[in-house]
């Protein structure tokens, strides 16, 4: 068995770099122009969590501090490439530097190393050290994670398990017995009467402990062939089971990729064990792998498809005095969101700024904020982003947006419509590939474009919807406000202009032109004039936004309008819950690039689709879902040791009214290293392409809330049949290493 040092070691042995991180050297921590203290840093010998000491002596324990651990980092950034390194830092300094950025919303670590070379010398190894434990991560099964807590469990490192460390080893892996279960376990075990587990009797433990009576009957069903399922077995399974149209080849490569016991593998069988793996990673997995890479057609108009979305993208936190950073368009970009919000407004200096507007959020400039989006807009999908601007600013500052835009963007912001000729629907996300598109106010209709028709260098406009808004509310009457021609022009498929009804709408708007809708208008649309809405959004495109009511950043559920065909449906990206959730689930499919599909009958203009009433579309689906059992549940309270989860499952459908479900399993009393439910679910789906299924495990509670232990979310056409692993995610959609659950999906004949 490997710990972690030993797994590392194993894929890096005599690595330089390894060996320099588990060194250590000095650093230059900065947190402001002021503060700048040098600190030593090193790679503990677990090879998970990083230190900081005061001083390099080691002249005391004092001086040592856990720092963070590995998989806290979300990634490592060479140069000053953070918002704090680009403000506190002269750029001279920038081959010295290099951030540490976290996950959620922890602040990044700012780092200066003496040297070029030092500096690329950390950032190498962190990334190598980062990507093996990912890999871990992904591939880590239950011996792993169970051996690293046995040795957590030996205090005295002697290689032996009294009873004592034998009960705090089971508390540690979430389960709770009784003493004399406990007992009993030990003396069963101990078959030398030493009073301890050692070498073969810790492996009978082992082997107690990790027995799945659901695997041995799943096994023991097709294992026809001398106890093993050789690979015709395991074709029938894959058939049967599975309900995957495979050949015999794909099942002999199945057991020549998972199979860990080299005589079975040469013998084309399938041990246990080797079934438990390929169960456990990507072709067990309840998420289709041929629904991973991109595998939609891409060439279809931009308003036929669904946009991951951004509101307020520049905020971190809430709406009235949370910070504003570049950091936020970084975070939701990687995330494949594909249209950023943009608050504009005059600064000093003559340089425009991005905040939330008459609140104590503050500042970031705005030719900052261009160029993060233009580092990262591709780096996770090559796929068109659109920059939706809120424009409050003065004429002279709207002529600094459009230079900073077009010399900072240069090539890859779109200023004409592709073609020689007016164009009279949108191109396709493959088309706009690696390009920006602007969404604002326009002066004039796109095909002055093409006619070289010239327009007042100013004119005036009204003003931007959600500015509209808060004077709707505060009972002020909306406003004109002045526009630059030179920022007018490089608005070209998204051109916002106000809704009034879908009549006037579909007569007078072209097709590059879009309404953006508060929250309310749009559900009222969704609920109450859902066909003409859905057929609004087959021709134009329509942005929805959070009310200005959520000053907290909250977020209202995007389903009823992706229902309605809405494309652009913008979510406040750093407030973790429910409806962020299905913001992921809703575009992890398709190389999770950030454009899915709309369903044919949102695309077809003689469909006469209604949420709401769905006389029309053979689309009916029922299926069962079994819950059969969850592995290595994490404990929610790791302050106290003797606290162990009461786990329960509740799987929730979001779709088209008649499709919205919940039901839940009973809870399991202390057991969250493998509770068995044996639970079965029958949900009937009326429009599966618009359908999402989540799987939510919790901490029963009768007293109070129940917390949260893990979920998944994902579309219902891309959930597979058969016996399937679901990972589980935390609320901040981060991967739980080893938890899972285990069932049962099948589909019933209508």
């Amino acid at each position: 068995k490997l710990n972690d040092l030993d797994f590392i070691a194993q894929h890096e042995r005599g690595d330089p770099d390894l060996q320099f991180l588990l060194k250590g050297g000095d650093l230059l921590k900065v947190k402001s122009r002021s503060w700048r203290k040098t600190r030593y840093f090193r790679l503990n010998e677990d090879c998970k969590t990083v230190w900081q000491q005061t001083s390099k002596t080691f002249k005391s324990d004092s001086s040592c501090k856990c720092l963070f651990s590995l998989e806290d980092m979300d990634s490592v950034r060479y140069g000053r490439q953070t918002e704090g390194l680009q403000k506190y830092t002269d750029s001279s300094a920038d081959d010295r530097c290099f951030s540490i950025i976290f996950k959620g919303r922890r602040k990044n670590l700012d780092l200066i190393a003496s040297s070029k070379e030092e500096a690329k010398r950390w950032v190498s190894g962190l990334e190598k050290v980062m990507t093996v434990m990912h890999s871990l991560n992904r591939q880590q099964n239950s011996e792993h994670w169970i051996y690293n807590c046995m040795r957590k469990a030996d205090k005295n490192a002697d290689n032996k398990m009294s009873l004592k460390e034998l009960k705090h080893f089971l508390r540690q892996i979430n389960i709770e017995v009784d003493d004399s279960y406990a007992e009993m376990l030990f003396k069963k075990c101990d078959t030398s009467n030493s009073g301890t587990l050692e070498g073969s009797e810790i492996k009978h433990f082992y082997d107690l402990l990790t027995y799945r009576e659901e695997m041995d009957a799943i096994y023991g069903k097709y294992a026809s062939t001398n106890g093993q399922i050789s690979s015709s077995d395991l074709l029938n399974f894959l058939q049967k089971e599975q309900k995957e149209p495979v050949s015999l080849e794909h099942a002999k490569k199945l057991i020549e990729k998972y199979e860990v016991d080299e005589t079975s593998k040469q013998n084309t069988y399938m041990s246990k064990d080797g079934f438990l793996v390929y169960l456990n990673h990507e072709e067990g997995s309840i998420f289709n792998p041929a629904h991973k890479p991109i595998y939609q057609d891409m060439h279809r108009p931009l308003n036929h498809y669904f946009i991951s979305s951004s509101h307020n993208t520049y905020l971190m936190e809430d709406q009235l005095k949370g910070p504003s950073s570049t950091e936020a368009y970084i975070k939701a970009l990687v995330k494949s969101c594909r249209c950023v919000e943009l608050d504009c407004w005059d600064g000093a200096n003559g340089e425009p700024v991005i905040y939330h507007g008459h609140t104590l959020t503050s500042k970031v400039l705005f030719k900052d904020v261009i160029k993060a989006i233009k580092e990262y807009a591709f780096k996770t999908s090559q796929y068109p982003v659109i920059l939706s601007l809120e424009n409050h600013c003065s004429i002279e500052q709207q002529k600094i947006m459009a230079h900073h835009l077009t010399s900072i963007l240069g090539s890859a912001l779109l200023t004409q419509p592709l073609g020689h000729q007016m164009p009279n629907t949108f191109p396709g996300p493959e088309e706009l590939k690696g390009r920006f598109l602007i969404k604002g106010k326009r002066l004039n209709k796109l095909d002055a474009a093409f006619n070289n028709n010239t327009t007042d260098d100013v004119d005036s406009v009204s003003e931007e919807d959600e500015a509209a808004e808060l004077k709707e509310a505060e009972q002020k009457p909306k406003e004109k406000i002045k526009l630059a021609k030179e920022l007018s022009d490089l608005v070209i498929y998204c051109k916002s202009v106000h809704f009034s009804n879908f009549e006037h709408s579909r007569d007078y708007h072209a097709f590059y032109e879009m309404a953006s809708f508060k929250e309310s208008k749009a559900m009222n649309l969704a609920e109450n004039s859902a066909t003409p809405f859905v057929h609004h959004n087959m021709d134009n495109l329509s942005r929805i936004y959070p009310a200005g009511s959520r000053t907290d950043s909250s977020n209202y559920n995007p389903v009823p309008l992706w229902n309605a065909g809405c494309q652009i449906v913008a979510l406040n990206f750093q407030t973790p819950g429910k409806e962020m959730d299905l913001n992921q689930a809703r575009f992890l499919p398709n190389g999770k690039c950030g454009y899915i599909l709309k369903p044919e009958f949102q695309r077809d203009p003689a469909s006469q689709f209604d949420p709401k009433n769905l006389r029309v579309g053979p689309w009916l689906k029922k299926k069962t879902l079994h819950i059969i059992s969850a592995q290595q549940l994490p404990k929610i309270n790791k302050d106290k040791q003797k606290s162990i989860v009461d786990p329960q499952v509740r799987v929730e459908i979001y779709g088209v009214p008649d499709d919205n479900a919940s039901k839940q399993t009973h809870h399991i009393d202390n057991n969250g290293f493998n509770p068995v439910w044996n639970t079965k679910f029958q949900f009937t789906i009326h429009v599966p392409e618009l359908a999402l299924v989540r799987f939510v495990v919790e901490d029963y509670d009768a007293a109070s809330p129940n917390d949260l232990v893990g979920l998944y979310t994902l579309p219902f056409t891309s959930m597979q049949n058969g016996y399937r692993h679901v990972p589980l995610l935390t609320k901040r959609g981060n991967l739980i290493p080893s938890a899972g659950l285990f069932v049962h999906i099948m589909a019933l004949d209508v």
